[in-house]
């Protein structure tokens, strides 16, 4: 007996070891090219969708490559072959050279970026997720010296608050409440509407409006720009490592379906563990089809409601169907109880509900 069970152990080990190799392996597209001469405007993530099925595992691509030891300080001319190291794929960079005698040349525009930040500039201030008691104590516009009620760029705002002359704000309307599914609140969106900077200071502070997103009005609040509400140059992806249920919890401009480079807010945060670059794999939950007195499966919109209720309290007629994907978002900007993330891959709209799940844990399926 102690020998069987020695033996089932060790093929349990064998075959968790085989998964954890198969989810740790690069997979190839189909018809990838030998090489590829980077060209201005490419991202890692472009140039690592010529090869890979999942372009977002470019540093395990580029990761044992001394040549590319910063994969970021690639230039356009560059040359990348790929080759296998001890059976295992990667980019190896051949730098291009100038036929004269000044060596490299290097573009005006620099070395590549991991992702085109471009996409997502415009979500650098915008959103910020707070708590509500604290961004009801932030100081509020009153007004303004323009009798009109909305202001822009130039306009002098009337702020409560003695603020130190100088200093630079970011104007915020309060936007959504967001909650998960249990209930518990989240936190509060703001809005970003303007920047500014106090010209005057007293218990009605001066401030100028440097920038216009929108227009800013009585009641908006005033928040410093600090380094949480920025968001790094420079992303490593990596495999989100959430066990926890995690859906997509609100589009960034409140859309019903979202797609490529659109944002989105997902209801975990900081204190869950989420961190900047990870990336998630998005699907939508399969449906329940239930079978009828007659044995025949009868689909969600088919359903009477006697079968609906059918549905939700027995499982014996009820059948789960696969769920269903939809692409990837990559993490970008993370609060205490809730992030924003940017779809990079879309096979199928996305919409708020739809599961987030680990990318490795599904290469199979995908």
């Amino acid at each position: 007996m102690d020998t069987l069970m020695k033996r089932l152990l060790l093929l349990a080990s064998l075959m968790l070891g085989c998964t954890f190799v198969f989810a740790d392996t690069l997979t190839l597209k189909p018809g990838h090219p030998e090489s590829y001469v980077v060209k201005k405007g490419d991202t890692l993530w472009d140039i690592s969708a010529f090869f890979l099925k999942d372009p977002w595992r470019w540093p395990k691509l580029w990761g044992a490559n001394p040549q590319v030891a910063n994969p970021h300080l690639i230039y356009p001319g560059d040359r990348l072959t790929l080759v296998f190291i001890d059976g295992v794929p990667r980019l190896v960079v051949k730098p291009h050279l100038s036929k004269s005698p000044a060596g490299r040349v290097s573009p005006k525009n620099g070395a590549i970026p991991a992702i085109d930040l471009s996409l997502i500039q415009p979500y650098l201030l915008h959103n910020r997720v707070v708590e509500e008691n604290w961004f009801e104590q932030q100081p509020m516009v009153m007004g303004g010296e323009s009798e009109s009620r909305h202001h822009v760029v130039s306009d002098i705002v009337y702020v409560q608050g003695e603020l130190t002359v100088g200093d630079k704000f970011g104007v915020y309307a309060s936007g959504r409440e967001f909650a998960n599914t249990d209930g518990e609140a989240l936190g509060l969106e703001a809005i970003l509407t303007a920047s500014g900077r106090v010209v005057e200071s007293g218990p009605i502070s001066k401030v100028e409006l440097l920038s216009s997103l929108r227009e800013t009005k009585a009641g908006y609040r005033l928040l410093p720009i600090e380094d949480d509400s920025l968001m790094s140059a420079y992303f490593m992806p990596s495999a989100a490592q959430l066990t926890a249920p995690t859906t997509v919890l609100a589009s960034g401009i409140d859309v019903r379906a979202m797609g490529k480079f659109d944002v989105v807010y997902i209801d975990r945060g900081d204190i869950d563990g989420v961190e900047t670059g990870q990336v998630f794999s998005i699907f939508k939950e399969g449906d329940v089809v239930v079978i009828d007195g007659d044995g025949v499966p009868v689909p969600p919109n088919d359903r009477t409601r006697y079968e609906k209720m059918l549905a939700g309290i027995s499982a014996d007629n009820a059948v789960q169907m696969p769920d269903l994907y939809r692409g990837k978002l990559m993490v970008f900007k993370v609060f205490e109880k809730v992030s924003m993330g940017i779809i990079l891959v879309n096979e199928r709209p996305v919409r708020v509900a739809d599961k987030l799940t680990i990318p490795d844990s599904l290469i199979a399926s995908e």
